[in-house]
């Protein structure tokens, strides 16, 4: 006989968890590393927005139009909910530069800030509710995809099939569904969820997975509101979502909720720009180089042991452009120890073609025997870069966890600085920088985020 808690379907205990949640419940962590997501994400989308990919989605959906709800950030045009939020996603994860969840890389952050600004401007929310509504929704993500993970990605699902979640619970939360809807609107962004890892590895497809995501979230959230009921028990149901992409540890999805929040533990806000599980070992490679004030020209090898290489994701060397260097293991740690650290010029072509840093490419090898994962979460666990000298001298370090991250603890001193770096490109008038990020660093304050909303605009 089942318990009256497997008895009800997992998407109708999720909404009763999230309802039933306070504002007041939430630490004020939470609520700042919500802040944190949101200027990372309208950092990452001012480098992202001239980008042909976000270029061309823009284009497409400021020509189909529809009834404006919600601005398109640095462009001045307003579209649909779903809609707006699909372009300023886009944007945000084209640079590959915005956030990950460090169980699983799933940009969970890049969705809850682009679809709960979205909602949150339309309905007027204030700026708590808006950055509750980003906690809770990367929480129900986090918790998702933590049992998909390893799972879904051997089978080749991207990391939107859980952030799709996170989209649905924010715009529910702020469109004020009750549990009975909200748990339909999870239901039917589990049947609305798409993206397939290998285009995302090797393509833009990445930050149009983002699109989609935000956009199915937010209208799974607007179905349900009028009262369209999906398939509850899909989740866990036999054929359903956790079946199909290799769901482990389900009983974890609705454990002890409350104890930890996902969005202070396993966010990571990107303080270099690619693929995350990056970071780390690129933080070790010029580490060690530094330590051992190496000159390019006396290395004889580059020994990488990472975390990683569990997964058959480290890209290859001599990366042509954007999605290739975010992609590229060899690339990171070469200009690492070239250039005494990975940073945002490092995904400009001209620094890609640096002969010093091609050739210390050439001399990356891994491990072939990386040391056995402590659990299911290869991309949580870093990794040491050995330069091996030609005068025989090995210079070694370790990191095990990125600036930037959860677990080695985010630093408001960092943001700022990725914050004032890269919002200036999306070319609004001088002074915006400062302002956008003074009404960030107070939104929780906000009686409505309409205001930080209007300053995203050209007009």
């Amino acid at each position: 006989m089942q318990s009256p808690s497997l008895a009800r379907p997992l998407a109708r205990q999720l909404a009763d968890f999230v309802l039933s949640t306070p504002v007041e419940a939430l630490p004020a962590l939470a609520i700042e590393h919500a802040k944190m997501s949101l200027a990372s994400t309208l950092a990452s989308a001012s480098m992202g927005y001239g980008i042909e990919s976000a270029r061309i989605v823009r284009e497409i959906e400021l020509a189909d139009g529809g009834t404006p709800a919600a601005g398109l950030w640095f462009d001045g045009g307003r579209l649909p909910l779903a809609r707006a939020a699909r372009v300023n996603a886009v944007a945000s994860d084209a640079a590959a530069s915005d956030d990950s969840d460090m169980r699983s890389i799933a940009h969970i952050g890049t969705i809850v800030s682009s679809v709960a600004l979205a909602v949150g401007e339309r309905e007027g929310a204030s700026g708590r509710n808006v950055l509750t509504a980003m906690v809770l929704g990367y929480e129900v993500a986090g918790r998702i995809d933590e049992s998909l993970t390893p799972g879904r990605m051997q089978r080749g699902f991207h990391g939107s099939w859980s952030t799709v979640f996170g989209a649905c619970v924010a715009a529910g939360l702020l469109l004020r569904l009750d549990a009975p809807r909200l748990a339909h609107a999870i239901a039917l962004s589990a049947t609305s969820a798409s993206g397939m890892a290998i285009a995302a590895d090797t393509s833009c497809a990445r930050e149009y997975h983002a699109g989609q995501a935000a956009s199915a979230g937010i209208a799974a959230a607007l179905a349900a509101q009028r009262g369209f009921e999906g398939e509850l028990g899909v989740l866990e149901q036999p054929r359903g979502l956790l079946d199909a992409l290799g769901g482990q540890a389900r009983e974890d999805i609705v454990r002890d909720w409350g104890a930890s929040w996902d969005i202070v533990t396993d966010m990571a806000i990107k303080l270099m720009p690619g693929a995350h599980p990056f970071h780390a070992t690129a933080e070790a490679a010029a580490e060690a180089a530094r330590a051992g004030a190496v000159r390019p020209d006396g290395i004889a090898r580059i020994v990488v042991s990472a975390a990683v290489q569990w997964t058959n994701f480290k890209g290859d060397p001599h990366p042509r452009n954007l999605v290739d260097a975010a992609h590229s293991l060899p690339y990171f740690v070469a200009a690492s120890i070239a250039d005494d650290g990975f940073g945002w010029s490092h995904m400009d072509e001209v620094r890609m073609a640096d002969p010093v840093i091609a050739a210390l490419q050439d001399k990356v090898e891994f491990d072939p025997d990386p040391p056995p994962l402590p659990d299911r979460f290869p991309h949580r666990h870093g990794g040491t870069v050995s330069i091996h000298m030609q005068d025989g001298a090995v210079h070694r370090a370790t990191c095990r966890a990125p600036r930037g991250s959860g677990a080695r603890g985010i630093d408001w001193r960092d943001v700022e600085a990725k914050f004032l770096q890269l919002f200036p490109l999306a070319g609004l008038p001088a002074g915006t920088t400062g302002a956008c990020l003074e009404a960030i660093a107070q939104l929780d304050r906000a009686d409505s985020v309409r205001a930080l909303a209007g300053m995203l605009s050209r007009r």
